[in-house]
């Protein structure tokens, strides 16, 4: 049978066993709790509270500073230690509400709230808003601003990311097995705000229990449906994976809505569910911990603002010296030096590696065998980017597409010269859209 798919792309071992069959366990926090005031795209946050003072569990504790900007609210009762620059996975320092948590857990009073089928559209915007939802497949980008289009007829597709195409990383699967009841209500909600919208849950061929699960869930819904897509990477990349649903391409400068879709992860879809029937505010997330370095990899439920260290400690420890630590995916997460740093609304896994099979590799001169062209998604030609990348010719660059780049890691994979192609070409990207931005 055909499935769905792009061209393209590579077959990694995945390596989900580890926590494939590991249901989502609740981990409260033990130490104090870190809130940086950037955890999505846009500007940071604005405080609203003050050195000293107690806070309850979901309260909200930094405020939106504009319309693309979303805000945080506490995940645990306590008291505000400080406000003060604090380490986050991307190895720079950013300013962060400090929290020392009581363990007490209590909460602030919950006004009644209406059914979301009585809410209009705006109000049900608002309430996601409100609640500082945000992509919480690792873009971070406020889900608000995502939902208000200029012309909501013009969306015809709502897609929700399933396919969790990236090695290791189970904590989506777990969500689909575990509540497909919410995923199926969220989407709901979501196609009330587009009315001339159908909605495809999105999931790669291999993870079978997870499609069941859905199709159960969706059985009664006539403007829904599964679409299963072949199991390769970047099957979850957006532009890959409107592609393989309706057949529409878009580029760097275009946005799925100029394609007349809407792109939601699973657990994006999971907030918008308990925001608009429970009031719940973004303060938990579901994480994969895992590697072979641990001794219990799991998925853990955890409050926004723990420490990776935590986590660590309660998948049971390492049970060998790590070679690697990296935040999210080994395809495009981001290598960590010190597990000191918190748990965001974006961060999706802590992969514990026994060994760093990249540090192993030395690169050697190209063989120019193609493969890094046949395997690119968006049909670049990588090593030829990444040699204008390393001389920076800038024009060149941009004349052969390389803004176009997903920085899936694609080609850097499968090059058997072990060429660090993605990153020359990531680097060369990030000089110039900063340039842009000046």
């Amino acid at each position: 049978m055909a499935y769905s798919t792009f061209k393209g792309g590579i077959y990694p071992h995945k390596r989900k066993y580890l926590t494939r069959e590991k249901p989502v366990r609740e981990y409260l926090p033990k130490g104090e709790l870190v809130y940086p005031l950037s955890q999505h795209i846009g500007g940071l946050a604005v405080p609203l509270v003050e050195p000293g003072e107690r806070v309850l569990e979901r309260q909200m504790i930094a405020e939106a500073s504009g319309y693309i900007s979303a805000p945080i609210h506490a995940s645990v009762s306590g008291t505000v230690k400080a406000i003060e620059p604090r380490m986050t996975v991307s190895g720079i320092p950013i300013p962060s509400i400090v929290i020392e948590n009581d363990h007490q857990y209590e909460r602030v009073f919950s006004q009644k709230v209406i059914p979301w089928q009585d809410m209009e559209p705006g109000e049900r915007i608002q309430r996601i808003q409100e609640a500082g939802i945000v992509g919480l497949g690792g873009a971070g980008f406020p889900t608000h601003v995502k939902l208000s289009v200029k012309n909501p007829k013009k969306i015809r597709h709502v897609i929700v990311n399933c396919s969790e195409c990236e090695p290791y990383l189970t904590s989506d699967y777990r969500r689909m097995i575990e509540n497909p009841e919410w995923l199926a209500e969220g989407m709901k909600m979501v196609l009330s705000l587009f009315e001339r919208a159908v909605g495809f849950f999105a999931i790669e061929n291999s993870k079978r229990d997870a499609i069941t699960a859905l199709q159960l869930a969706i059985r009664r819904e006539k403007r829904m449906e599964v679409k299963v897509l072949e199991t390769k990477y970047p099957q979850g990349s957006e532009r890959m994976l409107i592609y393989a649903c309706t057949k529409k391409e878009i580029h760097s400068s275009m946005l799925p809505a100029d394609a007349g879709c809407i792109v939601l992860n699973v657990d994006t879809v999971a907030a918008i569910y308990q925001a608009l029937v429970f009031g719940r505010p973004l303060t938990e997330r579901t994480v994969t911990v895992t590697g072979k370095a641990l001794a219990h990899p799991w998925n853990f439920r955890v409050r926004i603002g723990t420490s990776f260290t935590e986590l660590v400690q309660a998948a049971g420890g390492f049970t060998c010296e790590p070679q690697k630590f990296v935040a999210g995916g080994p395809m495009m997460g981001i290598s960590l030096f010190d597990l000191e740093v918190p748990v965001v609304k974006t961060s999706s896994a802590l992969l514990c590696m026994s060994k760093d099979d990249v540090a192993r590799f030395h690169p050697t001169a190209c063989i120019r065998c193609g493969s890094c062209v046949n395997v690119c998604p968006e049909h670049l030609m990588p090593l030829k980017l990444a040699q204008l990348a390393q001389h920076y010719q800038e024009e060149e660059f941009r004349r052969m597409n390389g803004m176009e780049c997903l920085e899936c890691g694609s080609c850097s994979y499968i090059c058997p010269a072990r060429r660090s192609l993605t990153q020359s070409i990531k680097a060369m990207r990030r000089d110039l859209l900063a340039k842009g931005k000046r």
